[in-house]
C-alpha cells in the first residue's frame, strides 16, 4: 500500500477505478461521443495546466491564466472575425491572429515574471493583480460582446478533436522533454527545493524564474486558442471558470504547492481524472454549484494528499 500511496501513477489508478465504479449508473459516461466531449474538454485545459506545472515546481503561482485565455481570444477574435475583425478576409488574418493570441499570452507572462522577480512581489500578489485587470481590460475591449464570424481555417483548430490532440501533444512532449532532459528543467526543481541554494550553485534563478512564467503564459495563449476554435467565438468571460479545475489538476497530478516536485505525465492524469469527475457529475443532472463543492473537495482531497506524501518522502 505504501507503494502504491507513493507511486507517480496513483492518480492514473484512481481515475480507472473511478471510470469503473460510475460507468454502470451513469448514463452515457462510457459512450464513445461522451469520451469525444471528455476528450474536446481536456485538451485545451491540459495544456494550460501544463504550463502551471512548470511555475509551481519553481515554487511560485499564476492566478492570471485563465484571464490570458480570454484576453488572448477576444484579440484574436478582434483580427480573424469575417464580422468585425480588422482583417476580416485578408488572406494573413488567421495567422496573423494566431500570433496575436501567443503574444498576449507572453506579453503578460513578461508582466508577471517582472514582478516576480524584478519587483520582488509575492506572485500570489503580482498574478492575482494581473488576473482583475486582465479580467477587466477582456470586458473593456469588447464591452461584454462575444465576438463570432471566426474563418473555418481557425475553428477547425479545436472542432477537428485529431487536430487538437496533435497540438496538445506537441506541447506536452515538448514541456515533458524541457523538465525530464534539459539544464533549464533541472534548474527548475533546484529553484523550487531551495532558491537560495540554487542561487548560490551558479543557477540564474531571477532569469529561469522570468522565463517560466513566461512559458506558462506561452501556453495559456495556446490553450486560448483551442478554447476559442472550439467555441467558434472570442468571448470575453472565456474560461472564467477554469481556474479551479487547472489549479486542482495540477496539484491532483502530484506537483507539489511547496515546490521541487512535480512531472508533465502526473499533470496529464490529473486533468484526466478531474475531467471525468467533471463529466461524471454533469451527466448525473447535479447543478454548477454542487459540482463546484465536489470539485473543490477533490482538490482539497488532493492538496492533503499531497501533504501526506511530502511526509513521507521526508522520512525516506
Amino acid at each position: 500500500m505504501r507503494r502504491v500511496f507513493l507511486s507517480e501513477y496513483l492518480v492514473l489508478w484512481l481515475s480507472l477505478v473511478y471510470f469503473a465504479a460510475l460507468a454502470p449508473f451513469t448514463p452515457g459516461f462510457a459512450s464513445w461521443s461522451n469520451f469525444q466531449t471528455i476528450l474536446a474538454y481536456l485538451l485545451p485545459l491540459l495544456v494550460v495546466a501544463v504550463g502551471l506545472t512548470l511555475v509551481l515546481i519553481i515554487g511560485g503561482i499564476d492566478l492570471s491564466v485563465t484571464s490570458i485565455i480570454a484576453l488572448a481570444s477576444v484579440v484574436g477574435g478582434k483580427i480573424m472575425s469575417s464580422e468585425e475583425g480588422w482583417l476580416a478576409g485578408h488572406a494573413l488574418a488567421v495567422p496573423a491572429g494566431l500570433m496575436a493570441m501567443l503574444l498576449v499570452g507572453v506579453g503578460i507572462g513578461m508582466i508577471n515574471g517582472f514582478a516576480v522577480t524584478t519587483c520582488r512581489i509575492p506572485a500570489f500578489i503580482a498574478t492575482l493583480t494581473t488576473m482583475m485587470f486582465v479580467s477587466g481590460l477582456a470586458i473593456w475591449f469588447t464591452l461584454s460582446r462575444k465576438i463570432g464570424g471566426l474563418p473555418p481555417s481557425f475553428v477547425m483548430l479545436g472542432q477537428k478533436l485529431w487536430i487538437a490532440a496533435v497540438i496538445t501533444g506537441v506541447a506536452t512532449w515538448l514541456a515533458h522533454v524541457t523538465l525530464a532532459r534539459t539544464l533549464f528543467g533541472r534548474w527548475l526543481y533546484a529553484i523550487g527545493h531551495n532558491a537560495k541554494a540554487a542561487l548560490v550553485s551558479g543557477v540564474p534563478t531571477a532569469r529561469v524564474t522570468f522565463a517560466t512564467y513566461v512559458l506558462c503564459g506561452l501556453f495559456a495563449g495556446l490553450a486560448s486558442i483551442l478554447f476559442t476554435a472550439g467555441l467558434e467565438t472570442g468571448n470575453p468571460e472565456m474560461a472564467r471558470d477554469n481556474l479551479l479545475d487547472v489549479v486542482g489538476a495540477v496539484v491532483i497530478g502530484g506537483t507539489s504547492l511547496y515546490g521541487g516536485r512535480g512531472r508533465v505525465v502526473g499533470t496529464v492524469f490529473g486533468v484526466l481524472f478531474l475531467a471525468l469527475v467533471d463529466n461524471s457529475l454533469n451527466l448525473l443532472g447535479l447543478n454548477f454549484y454542487t459540482v463546484t463543492m465536489v470539485k473543490g473537495g477533490v482538490i482539497l482531497a488532493a492538496a492533503l494528499l499531497d501533504a501526506m506524501r511530502n511526509k513521507f518522502l521526508a522520512r525516506g
